[in-house]
């Protein structure tokens, strides 16, 4: 059977893994050496420039790093794919080498807090113009779209509020003037959607999170457009931002299990979310799975699965979140996201560190939000662990 037409699941645990490996090994074996030997020069040289396939150096491909962009490539829908060493360094590579001074780039102003430092501060840096939209607004979006632009740069659902926004409508206007649009599905997943089929060109994973899955290895991953890619490549090579062999063993076997997990993270997010909708002590729940989120519809029609990250406010200020969130148990209180075990934290120490408190209002992050990344622990008991500690804190 050929890998492109596996269902999710299996190619989760088989795609880029059905060939041989040495010894017979049932697993990609970690090849940890730096440079690659031949013995006849013009084998070699070939490898070198690219006209046969083979690796030269661990900088710009290694054998278990290849097995890694081989499974997001199929997962993906992808003609290509290639790694970075972690999430930021995929978007920060992607964006320089897709831009320069005097492009310009379109996108919106809920993105990652690393994303966001890109456009605030380091691409205007060099001479790129930034033009960061309203989320929601589409129409905004387009309209600065049709003044002319380079790359359209998306992220949906968004970190941390879970806005929604239509890929395929933006896609659209992006290409009518040329411009390659760029999503970051790390919130999704492969599982849940796949932006290639929605008309984007290149798509973003930090495989630090859902990927891996269990917060022991970090990595990026870019795929889509073979051309796109070989551009990115080429100025990863040479920038270093290589990812390593080890933690793409690591996410490699955290992948096997990621339709497993994201079907469970996707149910127990969506079942927490309407428990804390009817809970006196939350303002607000934001979760794109709810009827009530402002994005639903558009979220249904490009997603088979809502995600298992969510947020809510609290009725409060940022004090009740310091009271609050000491009080769960069953929670890590860490920055990251997408784990086995559930995460949460504030914007003002998690997504969005890099931001000053005005900055994050401006984005319309409230000081009393917390993120919760929904872990593939027993959905109940976890609710209960909400419950007591909102009930610690309501007068």
């Amino acid at each position: 059977m050929s890998e492109s037409k596996l269902k999710k699941g299996t190619a989760s645990v088989w795609a880029g893994e059905t060939g041989r490996f040495l010894s017979g090994a049932t697993t990609a074996p970690i090849v940890n050496s730096v440079a690659f030997a031949y013995e006849d020069l013009d084998e070699w040289y070939a490898v070198a420039t690219g006209k046969s396939e083979g690796h030269i150096y661990s900088r710009n491909t290694n054998p278990t790093v290849h097995v890694l962009e081989e499974k997001i490539r199929l997962l993906e829908g992808a003609e290509a794919a290639t790694s970075f060493a972690t999430g930021m360094g995929a978007i920060s590579n992607t964006l320089f080498s897709l831009l320069g001074p005097g492009k310009r780039v379109v996108s919106i102003k809920d993105t990652y807090g690393g994303a966001s430092r890109l456009f605030l501060d380091f691409l205007p840096a060099y001479g790129i113009k930034v033009t960061l939209c309203e989320t929601t607004n589409h129409e905004e979006i387009e309209a600065e779209i049709a003044k002319g632009c380079d790359v359209v740069y998306l992220e949906t659902p968004t970190n941390p509020t879970l806005k929604v926004v239509d890929i395929t409508r933006l896609s659209l206007a992006a290409h009518q003037v040329g411009a390659v649009v760029v999503v970051d599905n790390t919130f999704a997943t492969p599982i849940n959607q796949n932006p290639l089929s929605l008309g984007a060109d290149l798509v973003i994973h930090s495989a630090t999170k859902f990927l891996c899955g269990h917060s022991d290895a970090m990595g990026g991953l870019l795929c889509g457009n073979v051309e796109l890619v070989k551009k990115v490549y080429q100025f990863r090579e040479i920038n270093g931002a290589s990812l390593q062999a080890d933690p793409a063993y690591m996410i490699l076997r955290g992948m096997k299990t990621l339709e497993l997990r994201i079907e469970r993270q996707n149910a127990s997010a969506l079942k927490i979310a309407k428990h804390l909708m009817a809970h006196p002590a939350i303002e607000n729940v934001f979760y794109p799975g709810l009827k009530s989120h402002p994005g639903h519809d558009i979220a249904r029609s490009q997603m088979s699965g809502f995600g298992g990250v969510m947020s809510f406010a609290l009725k409060g200020n940022y004090d009740m979140v310091k009271a609050f969130l000491p009080k769960l148990q069953l929670v890590h209180l860490a920055a990251s996201l997408g784990s086995v075990s559930t995460l949460a934290g504030p914007p003002r120490t998690t997504s969005h560190v890099e931001l000053t408190e005005e900055q994050r209002a401006l984005l319309g992050i409230p000081e009393s939000l917390i993120r919760y990344s929904v872990g593939i622990e027993n959905v109940e008991d976890l609710i209960a662990d909400l419950d007591q500690a909102l009930s610690s804190i309501i007068p």
